[in-house]
């Protein structure tokens, strides 16, 4: 239990599990801001954010400003007097919001910060084959992910952990965290520590991956392409285009569950399979994928792939 009053900022499910916590442990939640509602898919239904449908579920103050910067958004914000905002995974916020608050603005990343500042920080943890990451808490300034830490909990990434187990995870540390942080948000705003002084040369960003950026490059060493498969697994999921020779068509497949062989390659482009999976060939050893998802259709195990389809004629296009 706590006596801030604390404005809430966030939009998608990993916020919602950081809000729960917050409104479980019985804290003042003044207001919750989210993003606007739109409109997608095919009939044009009007979605609200994740964070939204929880918040109204749990009769919480909601408020879905266009413009952050809008004066009258920020007349409402200024009624709330909230003690101090916090921000899960929401936009980047205008100085005249994130400098409002008494006891500051305070976001959650999902990193041990100042590694991996950025918006995919997850995925490159573990396409970069760290062995470790976490999450921090911070004090919101000008540059994006660079303010003052308050507090960080590491956790182990295991060797063939997806980016969506690790999301999971992360989102319930993150929780815990927040909650500890506003608790001893006093001591954390005297304690709370620069980046600067933790900058290390081996310093990686965590840029947002599009599309293109998910195609496999099976001329790597088969350790880097599993931790780039799993590292998108299972969104925004990395991709390849097969070509069967029998047909004289490219196709492209997404990969999703792959492990290590320890089978060394012995053709070149030609996929080959076993009872653990199919074997993709790599620059030193094969790649086991156990999940698959064709082109225009679902995603599914290697076994029920194989039960339609043949390897003997799928090459790997070049990249």
């Amino acid at each position: 239990m706590s006596d801030l009053r604390v404005v809430f900022m966030g939009t998608p499910e990993f916020a919602v599990t950081i809000l729960d916590k917050l409104v479980q442990e019985n804290m003042d939640i003044a207001g919750v801001v989210t993003a606007p509602d739109k409109p997608s898919g095919r009939g044009r239904k009007i979605n609200q954010s994740a964070v939204k449908e929880y918040a109204v579920a749990n009769d919480l103050h909601v408020l879905q400003p266009t413009n952050l910067k809008d004066p009258e958004f920020i007349d409402e914000l200024q009624q709330l007097q909230a003690d101090v905002f916090v921000v899960v995974a929401f936009r980047m916020l205008p100085e005249v919001v994130w400098g409002m608050p008494p006891k500051g603005t305070i976001n959650l990343h999902a990193s041990l910060l100042p590694n991996y500042r950025g918006a995919a920080p997850i995925n490159w943890a573990i396409i970069n084959g760290e062995t470790k990451t976490g999450v921090t808490t911070f004090f919101i300034e000008k540059e994006i992910d660079t303010g003052k830490i308050i507090e960080q909990a590491e956790v182990t990434i295991g060797p063939n952990e997806t980016v969506g187990e690790l999301y999971e995870r992360l989102m319930n540390l993150g929780a815990d965290v927040m909650h500890h942080t506003l608790l001893n948000l006093d001591e954390g705003m005297a304690n709370a520590q620069s980046q600067g002084a933790l900058m290390q040369a081996h310093f990686r960003p965590a840029p947002k991956i599009f599309k293109q950026d998910c195609q496999i490059d099976f001329n790597q060493p088969v350790q880097y392409v599993h931790n780039f498969c799993r590292g998108l697994s299972p969104y925004p999921a990395a991709w390849c285009q097969l070509t069967d020779e029998s047909k004289e068509e490219t196709k492209t497949y997404k990969i999703f569950g792959t492990k290590i062989s320890e089978q060394s390659v012995s053709s070149n482009n030609r996929i080959e399979q076993s009872t653990e999976g199919l074997l993709f060939p790599c620059e030193d050893f094969y790649l086991i994928v156990t999940e698959i998802q064709p082109e225009g259709k679902r995603r599914m195990k290697f076994n029920e792939f194989l039960a339609g389809n043949s390897v003997e004629n799928l090459t790997i296009s070049k990249v």
